[in-house]
């Protein structure tokens, strides 16, 4: 062997070497967690990931824990630092009891922390002024989503939301409703992308087009059944694509039957109008005629029948 492919050899079992003990310490560091979950230490985590070395023996560790989330038994919630998640940001003991006690008779019977936003360093769905969402399973083993009023939140109870949402079920738009309690909404789980992450990756115009269409079709029947989602106008949260590709729209709770229904003309305005999912649109499809568009959306919002709102479909090239 010549002296430049012994140092090619020795090059090669180097890096072997390295990446077996990367993944001996992504292993190691597997079983560790493991017993930690099981002996109450879950919550320390993240300290024992970079105290094993750098970036890539944590990204062995998540590949190998990707499927292993951390799912808590119900029975473990009364414990810290899951008590004041459910209990969110200030637990006590009687709170505490009450709302474990909701949770058994909807039927929960384990919460698991896995999602893009964190709460003491515990991984949630979502966190708002209301509430934080977090992923739970029910006794059949279906998963939900399960939304947890706030201690501190300006409403004394989920049920208003809950009606909300109820209403949107009947005209088919929203994740279904499940069940409710004074601190809790149980509602069908939507595993997919936020509209803007889900735009970004399309690349099917064909694809783009039905999404796009059919949440203008599920903000026109929300139109139609008098309910004011109240928050389309900025919805970056307020949309998720699921993996058929099938558009979910999502929080109901600054909802109302009171206000006059302005569902259409703010989504539209959101996703051709202005705003950075406006641009990845026009990116995506081309640029669309603004003025046209506004003014069909001026014709609309005097009169809400279907043919207006078809007129604003074909404008936007729908």
């Amino acid at each position: 062997m010549g002296t430049s492919a012994r140092i090619h050899a020795s090059r090669r079992d180097k890096a072997d070497t390295r990446t077996q003990r990367l993944a001996a310490n992504a292993a190691k560091a597997r079983r560790i967690l493991r017993r930690r979950i099981a002996s109450h230490q879950f919550f320390r985590f993240s300290a024992l990931c970079n105290s094993l070395n750098c970036t890539k023996v944590n990204s062995l560790f998540w590949m190998g824990m990707a499927a292993e989330c951390f799912r808590i038994p119900s029975e473990r919630l009364r414990e810290e630092p899951f008590a004041t998640v459910i209990c969110y940001p200030r637990p006590s003991q009687a709170e505490l009891q009450r709302r474990l006690k909701e949770l058994q008779k909807l039927g929960v019977t384990a919460i698991e922390f896995s999602g893009q936003k964190q709460v003491l360093n515990m991984h949630v769905l979502g966190k708002g002024c209301v509430g934080l969402v977090i992923k739970a399973y029910l006794k059949s083993g279906e998963a939900v989503a399960l939304k947890v009023r706030r201690v501190d939140a300006d409403r004394a109870a989920m049920t208003r939301e809950a009606e909300m949402l109820k209403v949107a079920n009947s005209v088919g738009v929203g994740p279904q409703l499940l069940g409710v309690s004074k601190n809790f909404l149980a509602m069908q789980f939507v595993d997919g992308s936020l509209l803007p992450e889900w735009i970004e990756k399309c690349w099917n115009e064909t694809s783009l087009k039905g999404v796009l269409r059919e949440i203008l079709e599920q903000c026109w029947r929300l139109d139609r059944a008098g309910l004011d989602h109240g928050e389309l106008s900025h919805a970056p949260k307020h949309v998720i694509v699921d993996n058929q590709d099938k558009p979910v729209i999502v929080d109901f709770e600054t909802t109302s039957l009171n206000r006059k229904p302005s569902n259409v003309t703010s989504i539209a305005q959101f996703l051709f109008i202005s705003g950075l999912v406006a641009e990845k649109v026009n990116r995506k499809l081309g640029e669309r005629d603004k003025k046209a568009i506004i003014e069909a959306l001026r014709r609309y919002k005097a009169d809400g029948s279907r043919q207006n709102f078809e007129k604003i479909l074909k404008t936007c090239g729908l």
